[in-house]
């Protein structure tokens, strides 16, 4: 039976960190980015973690 391939969407999307955690870029940070406060523009620069079911449905996917 061949290899089941990777979705390529999610590799786009999310990263695996070397400690196994998914991680994912916020969303709301390309445009418009004046009308928004500092507090607001740093917090949407960092990532994000996704946990639970929803990290080892990705982490299945990405590696299929």
């Amino acid at each position: 039976m061949p290899k089941m391939k990777a979705r390529k969407g999610l590799l786009k999307r999310f990263k695996v960190t070397g400690s196994g955690k998914v991680v994912r870029q916020r969303s709301f940070g390309t445009h418009l980015m004046s009308t928004k406060n500092a507090k607001r523009r740093r917090r949407i620069s960092g990532q994000a973690v996704i946990t639970g079911k929803a990290a080892k449905s990705i982490k299945r996917d990405m590696c299929a």
